[in-house]
């Protein structure tokens, strides 16, 4: 049913081999991701990642990630793509990530490609030394220019900081500045979603009429009701499916955390059940 089958797996914190955030081994929580969608054994045409994918910019951090990542990414035949967060940095990011020979430090790592007539534009929202977010005048005026000509099946925005308020006093002051300037550009355009990370929750809201995604972290997760005063964060972790369809985006929230089985049967025989109850009703009206 879907002509796009997207992964987005976002702020995953690696840092160097035997390091660990928080208590949190965060490359096992990546590697569970990774075996997860081995396990599903369907299409998957896109793996995004949206953001803060190593947690101090370290050159090791990066090469720790394409090694875990390529080769499951080769076995399900995904694309993938990589977008900055705030605790990247550029100049390892484009070498090890992106395989640029030489980075300018100043220059966002902005992205164009389309994959199956669905483009994916990335934008670099981060400032070297911040940790809240900005596009750039010229950022925007790129976009701009690129949205001009529709895409085939449309376009998905990644952005690693959400342009939306937030009732949380520090995601609020950590969020993108500026949204506003972002909708005036995306407003009645072919943009059907716009993908972000950055807040270690799941979120969904919208921007000039278009739905924003916040995906699940995989590193560690933020406690979006905890006690007046307090900002905890706590173990748990996911990813998010991201199905494109003909009329409209689905974006699903994957819990990654080891819990036991309810149930696990055969989806024909599921359909079977289904199907019976449908007619068994049908036949009674």
């Amino acid at each position: 049913m879907s002509e796009l089958t997207i992964v987005q797996i976002t702020d995953t914190h690696l840092r160097p081999e035997g390091e660990l955030l928080h208590g949190v081994d965060t490359a096992a929580n990546l590697t569970a991701v990774l075996d997860r969608l081995r396990e599903f054994g369907q299409r998957v045409d896109v793996l995004i990642f949206s953001g803060d994918l190593s947690d101090n910019g370290s050159p090791e951090a990066y090469r720790r990630l394409r090694a875990a990542v390529e080769p499951v990414a080769a076995e399900l035949g995904a694309e993938i793509v990589y977008a900055m967060g705030n605790h990247d940095e550029r100049t390892a990011f484009g070498i090890e990530l992106l395989g640029r020979d030489t980075v300018d430090p100043d220059r966002p790592h902005d992205q164009c490609v389309e994959i199956a007539g669905v483009r994916i534009i990335v934008l670099d929202s981060t400032t070297p030394f911040q940790h809240d977010g900005k596009l750039e005048p010229a950022q925007l005026a790129w976009l701009a220019d690129e949205l001009r000509t529709p895409a085939p099946h449309g376009t998905v925005l990644v952005v690693h900081h959400p342009p939306l308020r937030s009732p949380l006093a520090t995601l609020d002051f950590l969020r993108l500045k500026d949204a506003e300037q972002l909708a005036e550009v995306v407003a009645g355009t072919d943009v059907r979603m716009i993908l972000c990370g950055h807040n270690h929750l799941t979120g969904a809201s919208a921007l000039a009429g278009i739905p924003v995604w916040i995906g699940p972290a995989t590193a560690y997760r933020l406690d979006a009701m905890a006690p007046a005063g307090r900002h905890r964060g706590f173990a748990g972790f996911g990813y998010s499916r991201i199905d494109i369809m003909a009329s409209t985006v689905l974006a699903t929230a994957i819990d990654a955390a080891p819990a036991p089985t309810v149930y696990d049967r055969p989806e024909a025989e599921m359909l079977e059940q289904i199907a019976a109850i449908v007619a068994a009703r049908a036949a009674v009206r």
